[in-house]
């Protein structure tokens, strides 16, 4: 469904990403793992089109994308959650949704969209009149998953989903990721709670400065011996 051969990426002269290639296959939840500065965030960056693509391809549907616009790769069903939520502070939370769906197949389904996002957030639909600045960091992080939906993802990428977030908050992150999955939106990830991710991962990498160095199911990354020692503490 999505596939990344030897892409390259970074910032100005420096390449943080060096040729990795991975497919990601319809249907998943696909999981990419790693220490901070080993290349995750730029990985979904590029792939959202945010970061140029200096080297290789991202296809989507055997279609290249690489060299398309951000937008066009919305409207292809291929949609970013960023890091850190990046929501509109000052607009209210049901305004803040909407930005979500601008995109013209995803406004002509924005009430059905709607209406299904408030199904999964129901406190979202208690708050849509309130400011999204005043949101605990557990609302705002459904609020930017939920801007996301309103774009009709075929392909939700989340970057950093339960960063920041309660023990218990992060337990309601990954279970509303897991029903995404299961209505029939193919999920790549990138996350530092490893072990809360590989545990739901049907797909997963590990990468390290810049480099795939390990690839296999969630449940076998949990069991491998580098991955228990470098990202688990065992």
């Amino acid at each position: 469904m999505l596939k990344v051969e030897n892409i390259v990426s970074g910032y100005g002269d420096i390449r943080i990403v060096r040729g990795i290639s991975f497919d990601v296959e319809e249907g998943a939840i696909a999981t990419i793992v790693g220490a901070n500065g080993a290349g995750k965030t730029t990985t979904l960056r590029t792939m959202a089109g945010i970061n140029r693509t200096l080297e290789g391809s991202i296809l989507l549907d055997g279609e290249p994308i690489h060299d398309m616009a951000p937008h066009k790769r919305v409207e292809r069903g291929l949609v970013l959650v960023p890091e850190g939520r990046r929501l509109f502070p000052s607009l209210t939370v049901m305004e803040n949704l909407e930005m979500g769906a601008i995109q013209p197949r995803a406004k002509a389904k924005r009430k059905a969209t709607l209406d299904e996002v408030f199904d999964i957030f129901p406190i979202l639909k208690e708050r849509e009149s309130q400011r999204a600045g005043t949101l605990s960091g557990g609302e705002q992080q459904m609020v930017a998953i939920a801007r996301g939906l309103m774009a009709l993802p075929r392909v939700l990428m989340l970057d950093e989903p339960s960063l920041g977030l309660a023990p218990i908050v992060v337990e309601t992150i990954f279970k509303v990721v897991k029903r995404i999955n299961a209505s029939g939106v193919t999920v790549l990830m990138v996350e530092q709670n490893v072990r809360h991710c590989l545990k739901i991962s049907t797909q997963a990498w590990v990468l390290e400065n810049g480099e795939i160095v390990l690839s296999g199911t969630g449940e076998e990354l949990l069991q491998d011996e580098h991955t228990r020692k470098a990202y688990l503490g065992m």
